[in-house]
Protein backbone atom coordinates (compact mmCIF):
# COMPACT_ATOMS: atom_id res chain seq x y z
CA UNK A 1 0.00 0.00 0.00
CA UNK A 2 1.47 3.50 -1.21
CA UNK A 3 2.19 5.46 1.79
CA UNK A 4 1.45 9.83 0.90
CA UNK A 5 3.73 12.17 2.87
CA UNK A 6 2.90 15.40 3.71
CA UNK A 7 5.14 17.99 3.13
CA UNK A 8 5.10 21.24 4.35
CA UNK A 9 4.72 24.39 2.65
CA UNK A 10 8.16 26.62 3.03
CA UNK A 11 7.89 30.37 3.62
CA UNK A 12 8.10 32.60 0.82
CA UNK A 13 11.38 34.06 0.38
CA UNK A 14 11.27 37.67 1.53
CA UNK A 15 10.61 39.93 -1.54
CA UNK A 16 13.67 42.37 -2.09
CA UNK A 17 12.44 45.93 -3.09
CA UNK A 18 13.11 46.82 -6.76
CA UNK A 19 16.15 48.62 -7.35
CA UNK A 20 16.28 51.80 -8.49
CA UNK A 21 17.74 52.54 -11.94
CA UNK A 22 20.86 55.24 -11.14
CA UNK A 23 19.48 58.34 -12.49
CA UNK A 24 21.98 60.14 -14.93
CA UNK A 25 22.77 63.69 -14.71
CA UNK A 26 20.44 64.74 -17.45
CA UNK A 27 17.44 63.10 -16.00
CA UNK A 28 18.43 64.48 -12.60
CA UNK A 29 18.27 68.50 -14.26
CA UNK A 30 14.85 67.23 -16.14
CA UNK A 31 13.34 66.34 -12.57
CA UNK A 32 14.85 69.93 -10.82
CA UNK A 33 14.65 72.15 -13.84
CA UNK A 34 11.98 74.48 -12.32
CA UNK A 35 14.29 74.86 -8.83
CA UNK A 36 17.17 75.23 -11.28
CA UNK A 37 15.79 77.94 -13.28
CA UNK A 38 14.19 79.61 -10.48
CA UNK A 39 18.30 79.95 -8.48
CA UNK A 40 19.32 81.34 -11.82
CA UNK A 41 16.67 84.18 -11.98
CA UNK A 42 17.40 84.73 -8.45
CA UNK A 43 21.66 84.59 -8.96
CA UNK A 44 20.68 87.04 -11.89
CA UNK A 45 18.69 89.47 -10.16
CA UNK A 46 20.87 89.98 -7.16
CA UNK A 47 23.97 89.88 -9.10
CA UNK A 48 23.98 93.89 -9.56
CA UNK A 49 23.17 93.96 -5.97
CA UNK A 50 26.17 92.34 -4.75
CA UNK A 51 28.64 94.10 -6.89
CA UNK A 52 27.11 97.09 -5.69
CA UNK A 53 27.72 95.92 -1.99
CA UNK A 54 31.20 94.41 -3.06
CA UNK A 55 32.42 98.16 -4.80
CA UNK A 56 30.99 100.02 -1.82
CA UNK A 57 34.76 98.65 -0.40
CA UNK A 58 36.83 99.85 -2.95
CA UNK A 59 39.36 102.45 -2.85
CA UNK A 60 39.84 102.95 -6.92
CA UNK A 61 42.94 105.12 -7.76
CA UNK A 62 41.13 107.54 -10.40
CA UNK A 63 37.58 108.74 -10.50
CA UNK A 64 36.01 105.69 -12.08
CA UNK A 65 35.28 103.11 -9.57
CA UNK A 66 34.69 100.24 -12.51
CA UNK A 67 37.56 98.30 -11.67
CA UNK A 68 38.23 96.31 -8.27
CA UNK A 69 41.47 98.17 -6.77
CA UNK A 70 42.65 97.21 -3.21
CA UNK A 71 39.76 96.88 0.21
CA UNK A 72 39.13 100.26 1.77
CA UNK A 73 36.40 101.24 4.43
CA UNK A 74 37.10 105.15 3.58
CA UNK A 75 33.56 105.28 2.13
CA UNK A 76 31.89 104.01 4.63
CA UNK A 77 33.70 106.25 7.45
CA UNK A 78 32.90 109.26 5.62
CA UNK A 79 29.90 108.90 3.21
CA UNK A 80 29.35 112.52 3.27
CA UNK A 81 32.83 113.19 1.58
CA UNK A 82 31.79 113.69 -1.63
CA UNK A 83 29.80 117.46 -2.03
CA UNK A 84 25.94 117.62 -2.36
CA UNK A 85 25.56 113.68 -2.31
CA UNK A 86 24.06 113.67 1.30
CA UNK A 87 21.97 116.94 0.70
CA UNK A 88 20.72 114.90 -2.37
CA UNK A 89 19.78 111.58 -0.44
CA UNK A 90 17.97 113.53 2.18
CA UNK A 91 15.49 115.42 -0.53
CA UNK A 92 14.77 111.92 -1.74
CA UNK A 93 14.18 110.45 1.28
CA UNK A 94 12.01 113.54 2.72
CA UNK A 95 9.86 113.38 -1.43
CA UNK A 96 9.88 109.82 -1.13
CA UNK A 97 8.51 109.52 2.38
CA UNK A 98 5.84 112.25 2.10
CA UNK A 99 5.09 111.18 -1.44
CA UNK A 100 5.11 107.40 -0.13
CA UNK A 101 2.38 108.90 3.28
CA UNK A 102 -0.30 110.59 0.61
CA UNK A 103 -0.18 107.96 -2.24
CA UNK A 104 -0.56 105.49 0.18
CA UNK A 105 -3.71 106.87 2.06
CA UNK A 106 -5.29 108.25 -1.09
CA UNK A 107 -4.91 104.92 -2.83
CA UNK A 108 -6.03 102.73 -0.30
CA UNK A 109 -9.30 104.48 -0.40
CA UNK A 110 -9.28 104.65 -4.18
CA UNK A 111 -8.69 100.41 -3.67
CA UNK A 112 -11.76 100.14 -1.42
CA UNK A 113 -14.24 102.32 -3.55
CA UNK A 114 -13.44 100.24 -6.55
CA UNK A 115 -13.29 96.99 -4.63
CA UNK A 116 -16.24 97.00 -2.30
CA UNK A 117 -18.84 99.46 -4.34
CA UNK A 118 -20.56 100.21 -7.30
CA UNK A 119 -20.79 103.56 -9.25
CA UNK A 120 -21.20 105.54 -12.34
CA UNK A 121 -17.89 105.33 -13.86
CA UNK A 122 -16.11 102.63 -12.04
CA UNK A 123 -14.96 101.33 -15.48
CA UNK A 124 -13.23 104.48 -16.14
CA UNK A 125 -11.63 104.92 -12.98
CA UNK A 126 -10.09 101.48 -13.53
CA UNK A 127 -8.74 102.25 -16.33
CA UNK A 128 -7.78 105.53 -15.53
CA UNK A 129 -5.91 104.21 -12.84
CA UNK A 130 -3.78 102.03 -14.86
CA UNK A 131 -2.62 105.13 -17.44
CA UNK A 132 0.09 106.14 -15.18
CA UNK A 133 1.84 102.63 -15.43
CA UNK A 134 0.55 102.09 -19.28
CA UNK A 135 2.33 105.85 -19.96
CA UNK A 136 6.01 105.96 -20.92
CA UNK A 137 8.09 108.50 -18.03
CA UNK A 138 8.92 110.50 -20.58
CA UNK A 139 5.46 111.97 -21.69
CA UNK A 140 4.42 111.95 -18.42
CA UNK A 141 7.36 114.07 -16.89
CA UNK A 142 6.83 116.24 -20.16
CA UNK A 143 3.13 116.48 -19.55
CA UNK A 144 3.55 117.48 -15.92
CA UNK A 145 6.24 119.93 -16.93
CA UNK A 146 3.56 121.64 -19.28
CA UNK A 147 1.08 121.49 -16.39
CA UNK A 148 3.67 123.13 -13.72
CA UNK A 149 4.25 125.55 -15.96
CA UNK A 150 1.12 127.22 -17.20
CA UNK A 151 0.84 127.21 -13.15
CA UNK A 152 3.96 128.74 -12.70
CA UNK A 153 2.09 131.57 -10.43
CA UNK A 154 0.40 128.94 -8.13
CA UNK A 155 3.15 126.22 -7.81
CA UNK A 156 7.13 126.90 -7.85
CA UNK A 157 8.91 124.20 -9.55
CA UNK A 158 11.41 122.46 -7.68
CA UNK A 159 10.90 120.16 -4.50
CA UNK A 160 7.36 120.67 -4.67
CA UNK A 161 6.71 119.69 -8.27
CA UNK A 162 8.27 116.56 -7.72
CA UNK A 163 6.47 115.54 -4.81
CA UNK A 164 2.75 115.86 -7.04
CA UNK A 165 4.64 113.96 -9.88
CA UNK A 166 5.41 111.20 -7.25
CA UNK A 167 2.34 111.19 -5.62
CA UNK A 168 0.57 110.94 -9.20
CA UNK A 169 2.30 107.83 -10.70
CA UNK A 170 2.80 106.13 -7.23
CA UNK A 171 -1.19 106.01 -6.74
CA UNK A 172 -1.15 103.57 -9.02
CA UNK A 173 0.83 101.18 -7.93
CA UNK A 174 -0.60 101.65 -4.17
CA UNK A 175 -4.40 100.48 -6.12
CA UNK A 176 -3.24 97.53 -7.75
CA UNK A 177 -1.86 96.37 -4.51
CA UNK A 178 -4.56 97.07 -1.82
CA UNK A 179 -6.97 95.96 -4.69
CA UNK A 180 -5.61 92.52 -4.92
CA UNK A 181 -5.49 92.29 -1.06
CA UNK A 182 -8.84 93.27 -0.71
CA UNK A 183 -10.16 91.06 -3.47
CA UNK A 184 -8.42 87.97 -2.01
CA UNK A 185 -9.93 88.47 1.71
CA UNK A 186 -12.32 85.86 3.02
CA UNK A 187 -16.28 88.43 2.94
CA UNK A 188 -17.14 85.61 5.66
CA UNK A 189 -15.16 86.81 8.50
CA UNK A 190 -16.73 90.67 8.49
CA UNK A 191 -19.71 88.59 8.58
CA UNK A 192 -19.25 86.83 11.36
CA UNK A 193 -18.18 89.80 12.98
CA UNK A 194 -21.24 91.81 12.39
CA UNK A 195 -22.93 88.54 13.42
CA UNK A 196 -21.21 88.95 17.11
CA UNK A 197 -22.51 92.52 17.62
CA UNK A 198 -19.46 94.49 16.06
CA UNK A 199 -19.99 97.76 14.46
CA UNK A 200 -18.91 98.86 11.14
CA UNK A 201 -16.06 100.75 12.81
CA UNK A 202 -14.66 97.93 15.14
CA UNK A 203 -15.36 95.08 12.02
CA UNK A 204 -12.73 97.39 9.94
CA UNK A 205 -10.32 98.52 12.47
CA UNK A 206 -10.24 94.23 13.86
CA UNK A 207 -10.85 92.37 10.77
CA UNK A 208 -10.71 94.63 7.63
CA UNK A 209 -7.71 96.62 8.32
CA UNK A 210 -6.02 93.82 9.68
CA UNK A 211 -6.45 91.52 6.93
CA UNK A 212 -5.63 94.36 4.25
CA UNK A 213 -2.58 95.50 6.31
CA UNK A 214 -0.01 93.29 4.40
CA UNK A 215 -0.99 94.82 1.14
CA UNK A 216 -1.20 98.67 2.27
CA UNK A 217 2.87 97.74 3.42
CA UNK A 218 3.63 96.39 0.19
CA UNK A 219 1.88 98.90 -1.57
CA UNK A 220 3.77 101.59 0.77
CA UNK A 221 7.09 100.24 0.35
CA UNK A 222 6.85 100.08 -3.41
CA UNK A 223 5.57 103.58 -3.78
CA UNK A 224 8.44 104.62 -1.68
CA UNK A 225 11.14 102.45 -3.48
CA UNK A 226 9.77 104.01 -6.82
CA UNK A 227 9.75 107.78 -5.63
CA UNK A 228 13.23 107.45 -4.42
CA UNK A 229 14.62 105.70 -7.36
CA UNK A 230 12.65 107.88 -10.13
CA UNK A 231 15.33 109.82 -12.10
CA UNK A 232 13.36 110.43 -15.74
CA UNK A 233 9.93 112.19 -14.46
CA UNK A 234 11.95 113.78 -11.67
CA UNK A 235 14.61 115.54 -13.80
CA UNK A 236 11.52 117.28 -15.71
CA UNK A 237 10.02 118.81 -12.72
CA UNK A 238 12.88 119.90 -11.12
CA UNK A 239 14.54 122.81 -10.99
CA UNK A 240 18.28 123.82 -11.31
CA UNK A 241 18.92 124.19 -7.70
CA UNK A 242 16.80 121.00 -6.66
CA UNK A 243 19.11 117.75 -6.91
CA UNK A 244 17.68 114.40 -5.93
CA UNK A 245 19.33 111.10 -5.20
CA UNK A 246 19.40 110.01 -9.12
CA UNK A 247 19.81 113.18 -10.26
CA UNK A 248 22.64 113.10 -8.32
CA UNK A 249 24.42 109.77 -9.86
CA UNK A 250 23.19 111.01 -13.13
CA UNK A 251 25.57 113.99 -13.07
CA UNK A 252 28.42 112.26 -11.38
CA UNK A 253 28.51 109.48 -14.00
CA UNK A 254 29.55 111.80 -16.12
CA UNK A 255 33.00 113.18 -14.26
CA UNK A 256 33.59 109.71 -12.34
CA UNK A 257 31.02 107.94 -9.37
CA UNK A 258 32.37 108.13 -6.48
CA UNK A 259 32.36 104.55 -3.89
CA UNK A 260 29.77 106.79 -2.04
CA UNK A 261 27.13 106.07 -4.30
CA UNK A 262 27.31 102.39 -3.24
CA UNK A 263 27.35 102.89 -0.03
CA UNK A 264 24.24 104.59 -0.43
CA UNK A 265 23.04 102.28 -2.61
CA UNK A 266 24.39 99.28 -0.11
CA UNK A 267 22.15 101.23 2.85
CA UNK A 268 18.87 100.86 0.46
CA UNK A 269 18.97 97.46 -0.17
CA UNK A 270 19.84 96.46 3.62
CA UNK A 271 16.86 98.31 4.75
CA UNK A 272 14.71 96.82 2.17
CA UNK A 273 15.82 93.61 3.57
CA UNK A 274 15.51 94.23 6.74
CA UNK A 275 11.73 95.60 5.86
CA UNK A 276 10.64 92.24 4.17
CA UNK A 277 12.05 90.54 6.73
CA UNK A 278 10.59 91.87 9.21
CA UNK A 279 7.65 91.67 7.90
CA UNK A 280 8.39 87.87 7.29
CA UNK A 281 9.12 87.37 10.67
CA UNK A 282 6.25 88.61 12.05
CA UNK A 283 4.01 86.50 9.84
CA UNK A 284 5.78 83.96 11.26
CA UNK A 285 5.08 84.08 14.38
CA UNK A 286 1.41 85.63 14.19
CA UNK A 287 0.90 82.29 12.27
CA UNK A 288 2.33 80.24 15.11
CA UNK A 289 0.43 81.59 17.53
CA UNK A 290 -2.60 80.98 15.54
CA UNK A 291 -1.68 77.06 15.40
CA UNK A 292 -0.62 77.13 19.39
Amino acid sequence: MATVTATRPTAPAEALPPRRPRKGPVAWVREHIVQIAAFCVFVYMLLPNVLVIVFSFNQPKGRYNYTWQHFSLNAWLHPCEAPGMCESVRLSLEIGIAATIVATILGTLIAFALARYRFAGRAATNLLIFMPMATPEVVMGSSLLTLFVSLSGVITIGAETIFIAHVMFCISFVVVTVKARIAARDPRLEQAAMDLYATERQTFMRVTLPLVMPGIAAGALLAFSLSFDDYIITSFNASPSTTTFTMFVWGASTRGTPVKINVVGTMMFVVSLLAVGGAQFLAFRRARRRVS
